[in-house]
């Protein structure tokens, strides 16, 4: 078949793929190398995504109160059910929470429909959890959400500040972007975060400061650079607003608030003076804060001061952790705004009714998710519909969350996946495209636009986000406002929109668009709205047409909590995604972590009496959860981090969304996922295990229980303090061997069936179990004897190749370390043209470079 150009369904880098079918629901996935925001570079995620497409676990058809229906039947129970509630309760009573995950067009349908024709705001997304506060922040300074950078500022930058980013796994190929250039330019790299992550250990600066001590930072390094006659006069004087007593705030002591070295902060100070081609990258560990909109304004402040922006190679640059978070910025996905960079002024809300052509329009902004989520809790909120997003997962306090779900009247749920956590709560769900099968548009982290194309035929009676929220407005009374043919009107009218009245008030306008015919939308080419550098003019979309600088407050430290004296860092795993419904599908992204770690400083192991690789439970005051303990001294002391990615599907423990608090910031509503207070102690489970199995297993009856993906089948970690031998029911049918030893606590099982091994299950009161990996090579092909099995390895010792550490090329941390010492290899590049290692997505190449040091301190390349 024909190979089709696409965007990845993974970050907001926004990587343009190829994708050619090769079976029903099979295809080969490689870079596009005319896409300007990836030049052909996929990371481990994007390379992988043909392992993802098949039908398991999707929702094929429609469902009512767990009965399949017709669509019409669904459709109107949908709008019957929005309509009643409306009429009793009024608009304000109902609600749409929507995702990242939806394209632009599903976007602007549904925030059209709830503010313009249902009358109001309360319309969310999950980009609310991810950079909320970078556009709170923008609209500050700018006057309208503008990203005033691009990609190839990163080439051009002689200095560039990571702040709360770990690229090296979370954005990889901007990464390889950023390496390219270190490489090319000797551009100087910071990173402020504090951890050190792969990110931080390849920098030519780690500042690991204390979480939530970044406006103390910049606000520190803003008045260090007046202090050295280093701002730019010229250009506030032309180009900015400084409020009246902007630098007459009381001098910080910056080293105290940020826990750093003085001396550290001079290299800062030093660094920045040199260099003033300066980009300053922020992401989720910037914005995901009670005070993420403070820390954004002090980073443009810095930059609006000093003149570095507008300019190549300088600026401060927001990336999104969504494939189209920018997207649903755009058309007004977020309840703060109206679609096309509109507030809600008086005039502006006018405008977009007429433009709609509207019965109504929002009288001013609707709830943001956390209120939202407690509006449902307190009856305010009888109907919501939850798009593409799993909340009952992701959002702070999920406990609540989850009751909130488990009252409200009436949950509808459309989604391309079965049962998630939140499908648990529908009264109805709806069948969604999964990504290969939609059509229609994305915006990426520099306002690229590119074509998302199908490949894939709709499996089961699934159909276009856009087009059920079509259907449902149709039902609703308004069949002639939403009867689109298909993805392209709608993005032709969502293009008007922008340039409505707009006169140069907006940089978004994207009107020479609007006519764009069926024929031209399909082969559209990627493009970028504002241009490579939209504040080139030095212009805004302020009322005078100037930035605006934004006085901002530095937060004391906190004094640690005797009831919950540790603080809770929350985030993302190298090779998955969100709450892994996508990724988890890949038995090779399933790898490189296979279990949720809570990541403690060996001092803190030893303060709590902990077992690095043994179990512990993490408690906050909304809950707590149990995980793996992985002692490392990349943690700062009194601080752990847990990963987000684990839910009820997956585990009976590693539920990061259970523990941090509701708190958010003021302004843009954001929470705060990387502060929480909480303790942490030892649990010594009775006994522990694990299952591989070629079919999935029942979720076991156990306090903890893990479950990924692996080659030909499934492992499930296993621990609990019952009785064992209850998980003897987690082995499939056919003909068991099994052995088992009560004193020592010890039960081992096989099972096969047509000559092939089904399922083994190891069990332990002391620890002692076998390695993984070969019993689970054994689900594959023709089994070992049963003696093996029951053994848990081969009768012949085989070489260990140890942990995955390229997951794009399956090689171990032992394989890369013998050949280190065999072959005297001294750099990433000797290592990749040995093992090919690190020369795909390159976000394992500063683990391979850590080892490299370790063996001989050669040089990293």
């Amino acid at each position: 078949m024909s190979p089709v150009k696409t965007t990845c369904a993974y970050c907001g880098v926004g990587c343009g793929i190829v994708a050619t079918q090769t079976g029903a629901r099979t295809a080969t996935i490689t870079g596009d190398t005319n896409h300007p925001a990836n030049l052909g570079r996929l990371c481990s995620k994007g390379t992988h995504l043909g392992e993802t497409i098949g039908l398991e676990g999707r929702l094929l058809h429609p469902e009512v109160n767990g009965e399949r229906v017709s669509w019409d039947r669904a459709l109107q129970a949908v709008a019957d059910g929005f309509k009643a509630t409306i009429a009793e309760h009024g608009p304000d009573s109902v609600a749409f929470y929507v995702s990242g995950q939806l394209l632009t067009e599903d976007y602007y349908v549904a925030n059209k429909l709830m503010k313009g024709f249902i009358g109001t705001a309360n319309i969310d997304t999950n980009s609310r959890l991810c950079m909320a506060s970078a556009v709170a922040a923008h609209n500050r300074a700018f006057g309208e959400d503008i990203v005033p950078c691009s990609y190839s500022d990163l080439e051009e930058a002689d200095l560039i500040l990571l702040v709360g980013s770990n690229a090296a796994w979370c954005h990889p190929v901007i990464w390889q972007r950023i390496e390219a250039a270190r490489e090319k330019r000797g551009t100087r790299l910071v990173v402020i975060d504090p951890r050190r992550t792969e990110t931080a250990e390849r920098a030519d600066l780690h500042l690991a400061i204390a979480p939530d001590s970044d406006v103390a930072l910049f606000a520190g390094l803003l008045h260090e650079m007046k202090a050295r006659w280093k701002l730019d006069g010229a250009h506030m004087a032309q180009h900015v607003c400084v409020p009246e007593g902007f630098w007459d705030l009381s001098p910080v002591d910056t080293a105290k608030v940020c826990d750093i070295p003085q001396s550290r902060l001079e290299q800062l100070y030093d660094l920045f003076e040199a260099h003033p081609r300066t980009v300053t990258l922020f992401s989720q560990g910037a914005n995901q804060s009670i005070s993420g909109t403070d820390k954004g304004n002090a980073i443009i402040n810095l930059h609006l001061a000093t003149g570095r922006i507008g300019k190549p190679g300088a600026g401060p640059f927001s990336i999104t952790g969504q494939p189209n978070a920018m997207g649903g910025r755009e058309v007004g996905g977020l309840a703060s705004t109206l679609a096309a960079h509109m507030g809600f002024g008086e005039a502006e809300r006018e405008r977009a009714r007429r433009f709609w052509q509207s019965p109504t329009i929002c009288p001013g902004p609707g709830l943001k998710a956390v209120d939202m989520f407690n509006a449902i809790a307190d009856g305010r909120i009888k109907a919501i519909w939850v798009m593409a997003t799993n909340p009952a997962v992701s959002m702070p306090d999920a406990n609540a969350v989850r009751a909130a779900l488990a009252a409200c009247p009436l949950v509808v749920v459309s989604d391309c996946i079965a049962d998630t956590d939140t499908s648990a709560f529908a009264h109805i769900k709806l069948p969604a495209l999964g990504w290969g099968e939609k059509d229609g548009t994305v915006t990426n982290s520099e306002r690229m636009i590119s074509r998302q194309r199908g490949f894939l035929a709709a499996p089961g009676e699934a159909k276009a986000d856009w087009w059920i929220i079509s259907e449902v407005a149709r039902r609703m009374g308004w069949a002639d406002a939403f009867s689109y043919p298909h993805a392209a009107a709608i993005f032709r009218e969502y293009a008007a929109q922008t340039g409505f009245e707009n006169g140069g008030s907006r940089l978004l306008d994207i009107s020479d668009k609007a006519q764009i015919s069926d024929s031209d939308y399909e082969a559209m080419p990627p493009f970028q709205w504002g241009g490579v550098s939209p504040l080139a003019s030095g212009r805004c979309s302020t009322a005078d047409g100037r930035a605006q600088m934004v006085a901002v407050q530095v937060a004391p430290r906190t004094d640690a909590d005797s009831r919950y004296p540790l603080r809770l860092n929350t985030g993302r795993y190298r090779d998955q995604w969100h709450t892994m419904t996508r990724t988890g599908l890949s038995p090779k992204l399933s790898q490189h972590r296979r279990e949720p770690l809570v990541e403690v400083h060996p001092d803190m192991v030893a303060r709590f009496g902990l077992d690095d690789g043994g179990l512990a439970v993490v408690s906050t005051a909304m809950g707590e959860s149990v995980f793996r303990v992985a002692s490392t001294d990349n943690q700062r002391r009194r601080e752990l981090f847990v990963p987000i990615h684990w839910t009820d599907q997956t585990s009976g423990g590693g539920r990061a969304g259970l523990l941090p608090a509701q708190d958010r910031d003021p302004v843009s509503g954001q929470p705060g996922f990387k502060n929480t207070p909480a303790k942490i102690r030892i649990w010594q489970p009775r006994w522990t295990g694990f299952l591989v199995s070629k079919d999935v297993a029942p979720a076991p009856a156990c306090r903890y229980w893990t479950r990924i993906r692996a080659a030909h089948g499934w492992l499930v970690e296993l621990a609990g303090d019952g009785d064992p031998q209850g998980m003897l029911a987690l082995l499939p049918e056919g003909q068991r061997a099994e052995v088992s030893d009560a004193k020592r606590g010890t039960v081992r099982a096989a099972v096969l069936a047509d000559g092939q091994l089904q399922g083994a299950l190891f069990l332990a009161r002391n620890g002692g179990l076998p390695p993984r990996d070969w019993l689970i090579e054994q689900l594959g092909g023709e089994p070992a004897s049963t003696v093996e099995l029951l053994a848990g390895r081969p009768a012949t010792a085989q070489a260990d190749r140890g942990p995955i550490v390229c997951v794009c090329f399956d090689v171990g941390m032992k394989t890369i370390l013998d050949a280190i010492r065999t072959a005297a290899l001294a750099s990433v590049e000797q290592v990749g043209a040995a093992l090919n290692a690190g020369t795909n997505c390159g976000s394992c190449r500063p683990a391979i470079a850590r080892m490299l040091e370790t063996e001989r301190s050669p040089v990293y390349a």
